[in-house]
Formats: structure tokens, C-alpha cells, sequence
């Protein structure tokens, strides 16, 4: 089936839900304790995870189609079984969320399906299988934190870093084997060459086809570029997406300045970051998610 024109999102079910009781008697006391856990317990609703509300404002976005088909599919990629996941989808079917297509690979990683599903984004609270998925070439992170709270704001605002996450680490590797002196002098030199795209360039777009639908001030997604960069660095990202033909709606250049105020004054739903310390200096204040990509994770 082709999933053409609609954002196709993959969450883990320790993404969707809480699952941190059961999660600590699989690491304890094995597989079958767990297994046995999920059945018995399988009536009992789980608790929202941190990547809840961003699945919740992503399918609320649906209610807004000009036409019947859907704009966004939220897929359930879980490492539990069938048996075990039945109480996965009987809490779906408690919050009377419309996802209705899973896969239940117990315990294998199941980033192989993300193709199959044509999804432009797997989000998991599982980091081994979020770097699996990244170096098969497909958007994904490590959702560190999130308010299990429900989200006053309908609209959905998704903040990016720029290198190594929308852009490829290119640029950073310079920085990082030669300091910022060499990386402001290339990208200077290099302001009229576009970056290569990053693993996350492909979910940008597809968002960009959602908001492409609606007038800019009605739109249910707002974008924000929150990077390091600054002048005269920030021309080769400006350039680069011109030529891709993608749209930005807030683009902050910070000049090494902590992006945590910046990212509470955008107003963002979830930050995607390649460098774990930023994550973790944002994930005090909103929901954040980690993208294991490039050199500074090597």
C-alpha cells in the first residue's frame, strides 16, 4: 500500500505509554515474568508516555482534512508479542486513539518495518533500536522526556537542531576536528553550497505537505530551526532550504547560547537534537528526543 501525501509516524509502544513497572520485572526477573505480568494485567489501562501527546495533536490533526483521507497514520512498532501487546491496544482503545496498524516482533528490533509501513519517522524509547533505524537510512530518536499531562495548545510545534538532524554532519565535522574559527570559514566559503540532507530532512517535507494545505496562519503545525549557528553561518542554511523548497516558519540562530528558553518561548511540542547534552539541558523543561546521528555520537 502507498502512503503517498500523508505523514506516516512509528512509535514503540514505551513511547506511546508507561511502561516502566513492567520494563523493570523484564530487566529483573526475564521475558516470561514480564509476559506473564502483560496478561495478567492486560484489562488494566496504562498511563500516558512521553510521546502521547505529540501522538494525540498528530492524529487530532486529521479532524482538520478538507478531504476523507487522513493526513497523519500513527503505527505501533513494538518489540512485545501479540499475546503481551493486547494490553497495548486495549489502552489505545481506552483513549480512543485511531491507530489500528502494529507490528509485534517479540523482542527483535523492529526498525525493518519502518519501509514496509512508509513511515517517515520512528520514534522509540529504546536507544538501540532508534540507532538501528538510523543507520538503515530512516528518521529516528530516543524520546527522553515529555509532560504525560494533556497539551493545552492545538497546534503541533516541532523544533529541529540543524546539523547532523535536518543537515548532514558535514559541517560539524569540521567544527569538531578544527575548531569553530575553521568551521565559520567554511562555511562562509561554502555559503552558496547546499548542505547535504540529514536523516530528518525527509520528515520536514512531509510536514511541509500537511502545511502546505491550510493557510499559513491556520496551520496545525508550526516548524522552528533552533541551531547553534550564527552570522555569517547562518547564509548556507537559509540557501540550502531554498533550494530544497522547504519552508522554516521560526528559524533561531544562537551563537552557542542553551536553547532550552528558546525552546519554551517557541512554544515547542518536541526537540529533536544530535548532541545528548543539549537534550538533557532541554528535557527539564520540554518534551525532547535524541537523534544518535553524526560525529559527536561516534
Amino acid at each position: 500500500m502507498e502512503f503517498k501525501g500523508k505523514l506516516v509516524v512509528a512509535v514503540s509502544s514505551r513511547a506511546l505509554f508507561n511502561l516502566d513497572e513492567s520494563h523493570q520485572i523484564f530487566e529483573k526477573e526475564g521475558k516470561e515474568a514480564y509476559c506473564a505480568y502483560q496478561i495478567k494485567h492486560e484489562e488494566d489501562v496504562l498511563e500516558a508516555g512521553f510521546g502521547y501527546n505529540l501522538v494525540s495533536k498528530l492524529l487530532a490533526i486529521n479532524s482538520l482534512s478538507k478531504h476523507k483521507a487522513p493526513l497523519v497514520e500513527v503505527i505501533l512498532l513494538s518489540q512485545n508479542s501479540a499475546d503481551t501487546g493486547l494490553r497495548i491496544f486495549n489502552s489505545i482503545d481506552h483513549y480512543s486513539l485511531d491507530i489500528t496498524r502494529a507490528a509485534f516482533t517479540s523482542g527483535m528490533s523492529p526498525y525493518g518495518y519502518i519501509p514496509a509501513f512508509g513511515a517517515h519517522l520512528f520514534l522509540s524509547a529504546n536507544a538501540e533500536d532508534v540507532r538501528n533505524a538510523l543507520d538503515a537510512g530512516y528518521a529516528a530518536a530516543t524520546i527522553l522526556s515529555g509532560s504525560r499531562q494533556p497539551a493545552d495548545a492545538k497546534q503541533l510545534r516541532i523544533a529541529f537542531d540543524g546539523d547532523a538532524v535536518l543537515f548532514s554532519d558535514q559541517s560539524e565535522r569540521i567544527y569538531q576536528q578544527h575548531g569553530l574559527a575553521a568551521f565559520t570559514e567554511n562555511e562562509k566559503n561554502a555559503a552558496k553550497i547546499p548542505l547535504s540532507g540529514g536523516p530528518f530532512k525527509g520528515f520536514l517535507e512531509a510536514l511541509q505537505c500537511i502545511q502546505g494545505q491550510f493557510e499559513e496562519q491556520e496551520s496545525p503545525i508550526r516548524t522552528a530551526l533552533v541551531t547553534a549557528r550564527s552570522a555569517p553561518a547562518h547564509e548556507r542554511v537559509v540557501r540550502t532550504l531554498r533550494k530544497w523548497g522547504v519552508r522554516i516558519d521560526e528559524a533561531l540562530f544562537l551563537g552557542g547560547m542553551p536553547k532550552q528558553d528558546f525552546l519554551k518561548a517557541f512554544g515547542a511540542d518536541i526537540f529533536f537534537d544530535d548532541q545528548k547534552r543539549h537534550c538533557d539541558a532541554a528535557a527539564k523543561h520540554i518534551s525532547t528526543a535524541h537523534v544518535p546521528h553524526g560525529v559527536t555520537n561516534q
